[in-house]
């Protein structure tokens, strides 16, 4: 139960009325050690309950402050637009029962009306960091009472290369009390490079393997001949496959514009979501796809991280993601919070090496599966045996002890014929054989 947290009553209030009754495992051991006030590193799959594990520590905090409103008390940095909105959405939830005001800045949105947001010194502001550095550098953005700082989807803002921009905001706030860093995957050198910069002897919390980030999600392979053969394997799926909502990554913008086309033409309810699109039209497709308006969502890794649909059950990778962490947060987006999903990868002959370098990431296998009514002649790459002979391997005798070794081929040495005529030791020419001297008389 909640209640077995030291949250202030008008928060337990805010959870009681949002029916939030067990804490999930990531609040259970993060809430308490942020209570007390230490610094976390907190790893945990997709979809556990990581924002409010953040949220209610750090409203906490701030509920009982005295203070008339004038300068911003904590920082929510996030890697994109529909994961700031959603967490913005999150915290006015919990906050409903008291005073504290959140406010929102990211790109995409007018800056003027950003920067009049900021003049009214909302307690908690989240955003993404290229944004806030752009109203700082404005003069605009004042952090020198900020006493808790998050760093949400850490390694994402590292991969979108955003670590300076991050490095520097942490160090706009020199009188921070406390830095909750989350994620949903180990990261690399660069994240373990952040950690030691902003966070001060920081509590390591795993709450999940690599291997076990999406154990809820059935992950299966399909095998095609090239892009054409994909789009045909898509259509098939979202034709057959039972499903109430769908999304379908892609790596380019080019590409996921085209097989929108494609859906469209085929009368199917769909969207697409990319870094091309004005924030207008980015709302929209996530308020349709969450509505029901739209079945299917057709996306770039800009929806990998933070998007929280109710009912998406199915993933499709048609191309496949460049690197593990990616992969486990594209999936991630089914089989969320208990439920189950199903992640479907498309490979071409292209695709199979960087799958099977997933693959060992995850310490996984993942299922192969063929349809026959689309099935294409590529099906992996093929095993050569080369044999003995062509192999130019020699065969080994063994001795009596099992040990082998190798045993040199003799020549056959050939005997001198009685007459034939003996070579000379230079060997230029052959000596005359001298006759037997006669007995002596």
């Amino acid at each position: 139960m909640f209640s077995q947290f030291a949250l202030h009553e008008r928060l337990l209030k805010a959870v009681a009325a949002l029916n939030f009754e067990e804490p999930t495992p990531v609040q259970a051991a993060a809430i308490p050690l942020a209570l007390q006030g230490r610094d976390l590193r907190v790893t945990a799959k997709t979809g556990s309950g990581k924002t409010a594990a953040f949220v209610l520590p750090v409203l906490n905090r701030l509920v009982d402050l005295k203070q008339k409103r004038v300068e911003i008390r904590a920082l929510v940095l996030l890697p994109t637009r529909e994961l700031a909105q959603q967490t913005l959405k999150e915290i006015e939830r919990f906050a409903q029962f008291t005073f504290i005001k959140a406010g929102m800045i990211t790109g995409g949105e007018d800056f003027k009306e950003q920067a009049a947001m900021l003049r009214k010194v909302p307690d908690i502001l989240v955003g993404t960091p290229g944004r806030m550095l752009e109203q700082l550098n404005a003069g605009n953005l004042k952090l020198e009472h900020v006493q808790v700082v998050v760093l949400d989807e850490a390694d994402r803002m590292l991969d979108m290369g955003f670590s300076e921009d991050v490095e520097r905001l942490c160090g706009e706030c020199p009188n921070r009390e406390q830095t909750l860093l989350f994620s949903a995957t180990t990261g690399g050198a660069g994240l373990r490079d952040m950690i030691g910069k902003v966070l001060k002897d920081p509590e390591h919390l795993m709450l999940n393997t690599v291997s076990q980030l999406n154990d809820g999600t059935r992950q299966q392979i399909i095998t095609a001949d090239h892009n054409q053969h994909k789009e045909q394997i898509v259509q098939w799926l979202l034709a057959n496959e039972t499903y109430q909502k769908a999304i379908i990554f892609t790596n380019t913008r080019v590409m996921a514009d085209r097989i929108y086309g494609h859906l469209v033409a085929k009368d199917v309810k769909a969207f697409v979501l990319h870094g091309d699109k004005d924030q207008k039209d980015r709302k929209l497709a996530i308020e349709r796809l969450k509505q029901g308006g739209a079945k299917v969502l057709v996306a770039t890794d800009v929806a990998a991280r933070g998007l929280d649909v109710d009912g998406l059950d199915l993933v499709i990778n048609f191309d496949m993601p460049r690197s593990g962490d990616e992969y486990v947060h594209r999936i991630g987006r089914t089989g969320r919070a208990g439920n189950e999903g199903l992640a479907v990868s498309l490979i071409c002959h292209g695709d199979w090496n960087l799958m099977s370098s997933i693959e060992r990431y995850l310490k996984q296998s993942f299922e192969r599966r063929v349809i026959k009514e689309v099935k294409g002649t590529y099906s992996g790459p093929k095993k050569v045996k080369a044999s003995g002979k062509a192999a130019g391997v020699k065969k080994k005798k063994t001795d009596k002890k099992g040990d082998k070794k190798v045993v040199a081929k003799r020549k056959p040495t050939a005997k001198p014929k009685p007459n034939a005529p003996l070579a000379s030791a230079d060997g230029l020419a052959p000596l005359k054989r001298r006759k037997p001297a006669p007995a002596a008389e």
